[in-house]
């Protein structure tokens, strides 16, 4: 008996380590991290494509002044979407969210006219310069679509790892951490854009 009771502080020492190796506490905050790291590199390519646009649009301006109204239009949606700045506390919130991404539509769309502008005027794309511009402005938007993936992945991840059982328990009790916004497609992207020349 007495041989019990000196091994019982050790039995309940690793009983209650095990328990908490298996709470998730540690998974959850490693999960809340990543969705913040993606989501700063949603951030930083949009950033990079507000960095471009203005180079862009200053080349284009030189060589199309009567499609001024198309360059106007980007200028403000790049004006507009760089006014709003998401924190990682917006991302709890469904609405500053959705704002967020209605600015980058409106721009992402600007930008799409501005293309189709240069179909329209071959001679526009003659230009080296602007042909270059025009290339990383493609690169740019295809980082922003893995951005978001990549984002998206890891929201999944820690609403799954909060949600499922024993990390739920821990959560309720200890983190009070909230499920995250995923980034969701903007209105009617599901049908296929129309262009006109």
């Amino acid at each position: 008996m007495k041989r019990f009771l000196t091994i019982l502080p050790l039995l309940v020492l690793l009983a209650v380590g095990t328990l908490l190796q298996g709470c998730g506490y540690n998974t959850m905050q490693a999960n809340e991290e990543a969705v913040k790291a993606a989501w700063g590199d949603v951030e930083s390519s949009y950033q990079r494509r507000a960095d471009l646009i203005p180079n862009l649009v200053e080349t284009v301006k030189a060589y199309a002044k009567h499609e001024r109204e198309t360059l106007t239009a980007v200028t403000e949606a790049r004006s507009r979407a760089g006014e709003i700045k998401v924190t990682p506390q917006m991302l709890e919130d469904p609405q500053a969210l959705a704002k967020f991404q209605q600015a980058q539509a409106t721009l992402g769309s600007s930008l799409s006219r501005l293309l189709v502008v240069l179909e329209k005027y071959p001679d526009l794309k003659a230009n080296q310069g602007f042909q270059d511009l025009q290339s990383q402005l493609e690169g740019s938007e295809n980082r922003i679509n893995v951005a978001r993936q990549r984002y998206n992945k890891a929201v999944e991840t820690f609403n799954t790892s909060i949600r499922i059982f024993p990390n739920n328990l821990t959560n309720n009790w200890l983190l009070h951490l909230k499920l995250k916004e995923p980034f969701k497609a903007e209105e009617g992207a599901d049908k296929a854009p129309k262009v006109k020349f």
